[in-house]
């Protein structure tokens, strides 16, 4: 099977080499396939080729150097952020939980205790 490589081409200043260019490619794919939606109208089938485009067009912007180093600690805080509001979240849950089991027992028993009432004339009527 033969591949076949295209020559891609790129704005050197915003990108400082293709190393830089596939990387940002990889990570734009992959928000792509978690559902982020294309920033560019494209012919491209597959979501790798579609993420080469917006990148090498300068539709998706990549940081680099002090700027890459902010934008990854902001996201950090924003992830333990969430992190810490889902544990608060689960805390409360617990008695969420034992309220709706207490009411599914309740439940549970009263509708086994009708069907058990119930003959089998009851259920199969008159024949």
């Amino acid at each position: 099977m033969d591949i076949i490589s295209l020559p891609i081409s790129y704005d050197k200043e915003k990108l400082d080499g293709t190393y830089r260019l596939v990387i940002a490619s990889v990570r734009r794919a992959k928000d792509l396939s978690q559902g982020d939606l294309p920033v560019i109208q494209s012919k491209a089938r597959k979501i790798t080729t579609l993420a080469i485009e917006e990148v090498a067009q300068g539709a998706v912007k990549v940081l680099m150097g002090e700027e890459a180093q902010k934008a990854t600690e902001e996201a950090k805080k924003q992830t333990q952020k969430k992190m810490m509001d889902e544990a608060q979240q689960k805390e409360t849950m617990p008695e969420d939980i034992s309220e709706l089991e207490k009411d599914l027992k309740t439940y549970l028993s009263e509708k086994s205790e009708s069907e058990q009432k119930r003959s089998i004339e009851d259920i199969f009527g008159d024949s």
